[in-house]
């Protein structure tokens, strides 16, 4: 009996996606719920396990894209686990699981001449054969690596890359004259660039961007914020916060919790436009911008007013672990009514982010450095963060941007504000 392996519904918005790593190669035995392969949509990349364990047959390659509710594989539940079976394989790349095309056999007379000439018995692909025509390697001196000891392409071209390169036969390759040009050195080009398409998640992502810069009025104020009381804070309590919630408290909880309160002090930047409407939101969901292998995804942390540190940490880690994993969920990136991202992790020093469109405003963090400021009219060394609000000028004005980043500055420099609600 053969089980059929689908791709599952997603969600009302999605209906095709691709088919990006099989986790198993055609005709393997797989486990139940092993881990079968990965699927890249325009919101999520989700896994999928095996329903049932048996000998898995593939219909279709990586990079495919494939329909909801489309048969990928199938699954043969009568065959049994081969004895000492191994563990299930790394990920698959697409020319173990799609057939290989039919190579051409002609070749040129110059590599026909190369073999005669040398008595090579090492078989060459058309492939090679053409890499050993353009670099003018003896093939008779290479130990293929092919199988059977066939000469591959990547095999000429490392040996004609390397110092002590085989020539070619003086009777076949030309020997240059004293006064002859250098001859050109051979540039294949598909060493030189590589192609792939562009994935859903990334098409998707391009798409919000450009709507985001062609619908909305962007305009970006900047601010710096002192960092030292947060340092301090999380210094004279982190051990404590680990013992008691075993995790530990980072910046974003302190960030997260200061927009709340920003946005509960200046309402009109907790709202959206929908035609020739303002909707107001009295609900403060913030999305958390995440970057992974597959692309930026901003998961939401629901009801930040509600929430302690300890509460916001845990989800904020949750989820990004589950968008580096592949396991996210459609409902974990809906909803949000303002979005954090901290460009600073990586280094960055200053940005002007775009806002996740409907959202009106997105808050830039940057990387944290040692500058001299002057603090009662004395020049003192503090660790200082430059901080970006982008917003959509369409709706909110400079007055309430402004007093919104100041907000969040105040609360970063003075954290019992967050305590009091002031």
């Amino acid at each position: 009996m053969a089980t059929e392996v689908k791709i599952p519904a997603m969600g009302e918005s999605i209906s095709s996606g691709i088919l990006a790593v099989w986790h198993v190669k055609n005709g393997d035995y797989v486990e139940k719920d092993q881990a079968i392969y990965e699927l890249e949509t325009d919101k999520i990349t989700s896994e999928a396990n095996a329903e049932v364990a048996g000998i898995i047959t593939l219909n279709v390659a990586v990079d495919d894209e494939v329909d909801i509710g489309q048969v990928v594989a199938t699954i043969d539940e009568s065959a049994t686990a081969p004895a000492g079976s191994a563990a299930p394989a790394s990920p698959v790349p697409v020319a173990q699981v799609a057939v290989a095309p039919v190579e051409a056999v002609a070749t040129t007379a110059a590599v026909a001449a190369v073999e005669a000439a040398t008595g090579t018995q090492h078989p060459l692909s058309p492939a090679a054969r053409k890499a050993a025509e353009e670099t003018g390697v003896n093939t008779s001196n290479i130990a293929g690596s092919g199988k059977d000891g066939r000469v591959t392409k990547s095999d000429i071209l490392a040996v004609a890359a390397a110092p002590e390169a085989v020539a070619a036969p003086a009777s076949v390759a030309a020997v240059p004259t004293a006064t002859s040009a250098p001859a050109p050195v051979a540039v294949d080009p598909a060493t030189r660039e590589t192609r792939k398409k562009m994935s859903p998640l990334r098409r998707k992502i391009a798409e919000r961007l450009v709507a985001a810069t062609q619908e909305c009025a962007l305009l970006t104020t900047f601010n710096e914020v002192d960092m030292s009381s947060v340092m301090k804070l999380r210094k004279q309590h982190q051990e404590k916060f680990v013992e008691r919630h075993g995790i530990k408290l980072g910046f974003m909880s302190f960030f997260t919790k200061a927009v709340t309160h920003a946005l509960q002090a200046v309402p009109a930047v907790n709202a959206r436009i929908e035609g020739n409407e303002v909707v107001t939101q009295h609900f403060y969901d913030i999305g958390v911008a995440v970057g992974t292998d597959k692309g930026l995804m901003v998961p939401t942390i629901r009801d930040c007013d509600q929430k302690g540190f300890a509460e916001i940490e845990q989800d904020i880690l949750g989820y990004a672990k589950a968008a580096r994993e592949g396991k996210i969920q459609m409902n974990d990136l809906e909803g949000g009514v303002f979005t954090i991202s901290n460009g600073g992790i990586y280094g960055s020093m200053l940005s002007t982010p775009i806002i996740n469109y409907p959202q009106p405003a997105i808050l830039g963090l940057h990387n944290i450095t040692e500058r001299a400021v002057v603090v009662n009219g004395e020049i003192v060394i503090r660790p200082m963060m430059y901080l970006a609000l982008s917003y959509d000028h369409r709706l909110i004005d400079g007055k309430e941007a402004v007093t919104f980043l100041n907000t969040v500055k105040d609360a970063i420099e003075d954290p019992s504000r967050l305590l009091f609600g002031i």
